[in-house]
């Protein structure tokens, strides 16, 4: 895929997205008797270190930026685009995310995404120069996460996922199953607070397979919409082929979004 064309398919989602947000009356309605629909549109910009993905072989391994968007209520569309920071892109990933409140502490969320991974491989022409091409790779994939929470600072969650390669040539079934406990709203400093999710997730991919560890931790500031992260993540047991033995990053994000209220 050319440059020219990534920029024309990333121009085209984005005015997607827009178009979306912008089909809603972002005026409160009046209080007429009409039961008000409350919706969410935005997003994050966020730099990091080192892009790194929970499934090997699709770490970046350099500086990256990652792009978030989210608008809907219960079911969202959460566009991502992550490109390294010299340019070229890295991946995109298409969600849609349905989430269902059964009571106050447990809520399930159901996904799926089609997404689109790039790499920058080297070939030679029959004159013997090397040459840089940027190759292609499509997945969809569906996930199941329930989540409870057990307090103000302590919630548990499992995620089930799977993801189905396209392309012959790629792993075509990958299958992950992680525990994800968390401790948050951890005093810091007035009107700040952190987060931190470690994570054991078991991976599957065709015939291999591993035991992965990997830990997050976010600081962020309720009227700043700057907060800082950092993330780690080391197989324990593993025989899943990777560049990598033990990963780590630090990252900045700046998010902005706003509520608005469907017109009747």
């Amino acid at each position: 895929m050319s440059y020219n064309r990534l920029h024309n398919v990333c121009i085209k989602v984005f005015i997607l997205i827009l178009s979306l947000g912008l089909s809603h009356n972002v005026t409160a309605q009046e209080n007429d008797g009409t039961v008000a629909r409350l919706n969410y549109f935005g997003g994050s910009v966020t730099i990091q270190s080192k892009g790194i993905s929970t499934i090997p072989n699709l770490t970046l391994g350099k500086p990256a930026a990652v792009f978030d968007m989210k608008v809907g209520r219960k079911l969202t569309f959460e566009p991502q685009f992550r490109f390294a920071l010299e340019g070229k892109p890295w991946a995109m990933v298409f969600w849609w995310k349905y989430t269902a409140q059964t009571s106050d502490k447990l809520r399930l969320v159901f996904t799926a995404n089609y997404s689109l991974s790039y790499k920058a491989l080297t070939y030679y022409t029959s004159t013997g120069t090397p040459q840089e091409i940027i190759r292609t790779t499509r997945y969809l994939a569906g996930g199941f996460e329930p989540n409870y929470q057990i307090n103000k600072y302590i919630g548990i969650g499992v995620y089930l996922f799977y993801t189905y390669g396209i392309e012959e040539f790629i792993t075509r079934n990958t299958y992950m199953v992680s525990f994800r406990p968390g401790i948050s709203n951890i005093p810091v400093a007035k009107n700040t607070t952190a987060r931190i999710t470690p994570e054991v997730y078991y991976l599957k991919m065709d015939d291999n397979e591993g035991v992965f560890l990997n830990a997050r931790l976010s600081v962020s500031n309720r009227n700043f919409p700057v907060s800082l992260s950092a993330l780690i993540n080391k197989p324990l047991e593993s025989n899943i082929p990777s560049e990598y033995d033990f990963l780590w990053h630090v990252g900045l994000s700046y998010s902005f979004g706003r509520n608005y209220i469907e017109a009747p």
